[in-house]
């Protein structure tokens, strides 16, 4: 029997970085779920033929767009097609990330190269800034509206560091505080504003066979269920909080790591 509360019929969903990985996974579920998807990536090498496999799969209204989210202009334009073509935006996923690794300085003796003025600003554009401003464009929409979701994607990094992820740890916890502070900002507009924080969930088709079988075996060692996460099981959380099953829950960060951060 069909759950009413989780039918995304008639909403819109734009979702970032979707080309790969665990916004594939989010589209996939959304489109699933009954909304229309707006896929967002970089280039159209990937986000141009998921989103016809998606749209073939589930009959929905399923579009690629191509555009720098962590460029104030393009965010305004891509969001700006978004309202013109669908009519409304409903769904917001910040997916765009990176787990990009820098060593902060170089260990002593160590070859490696510091933490540049250039580095800095890339591993937070991709991990916070891209989801500051895509949020600051839909924010006229959603809160004139009086309805929408945001759903942030984190890291497990926001509960625990790693050997050069300084910054990438500091961008994620930095969107814990973000999806804090604005939850509470725009809940008497009825606006909802959660963190999913994934732990392992390599891709298996970017990642090839034998680099997803590694990452797999990584996870039987290091993760309490012995696993990497199944890109599915991300887009089903992200169901819930897209979903009106979620309206009681905003500010909230949901660790979904196999136990990886306990």
């Amino acid at each position: 029997m069909p759950v009413p509360e989780y039918d995304l019929e008639g909403k819109i969903a734009f979702v970032t970085g979707a080309g790969r990985g665990i916004g594939k996974g989010i589209a996939q579920v959304l489109a699933e779920g009954g909304a229309d998807v707006v896929i967002n990536g970089l280039t159209d090498k990937y986000v141009v033929g998921l989103a016809a496999d998606v749209a073939k799969a589930t009959g929905r209204r399923v579009a690629p767009l191509v555009a720098d989210v962590t460029k104030s202009a393009e965010v305004e334009r891509a969001v700006g097609r978004i309202l013109a073509d669908f009519g409304a935006l409903d769904i917001l996923v910040n997916n765009l990330g990176d787990s990009i690794r820098t060593p902060f300085v170089p260990a002593p003796g160590a070859s490696t190269v510091a933490l540049t003025d250039e580095s800095l600003k890339l591993v937070m554009d991709v991990n916070f800034t891209a989801t500051v401003l895509c949020t600051r464009a839909v924010a006229p929409h959603m809160l004139a509206r009086r309805s929408g979701k945001v759903i942030n994607v984190g890291s497990f990094a926001s509960s625990r560091g790693g050997i050069s992820l300084a910054i990438y740890a500091a961008a994620k916890t930095a969107l814990v505080g973000f999806t804090r502070a604005l939850a509470l900002e725009w809940a008497p507009y009825g606006v909802q504003v959660n963190t999913i924080a994934p732990g392992r969930f390599p891709d298996a088709v970017t990642s090839g066979e034998a680099g997803f079988a590694q990452r797999q075996e990584e996870a039987r060692k290091a993760v309490p269920l012995q696993r990497v996460g199944n890109l599915r099981e991300v887009g089903l959380l992200a169901l819930y909080l897209a979903s009106s099953a979620s309206d009681y829950m905003t500010g909230q960060t949901l660790y979904l790591d196999g136990g990886l951060t306990l």
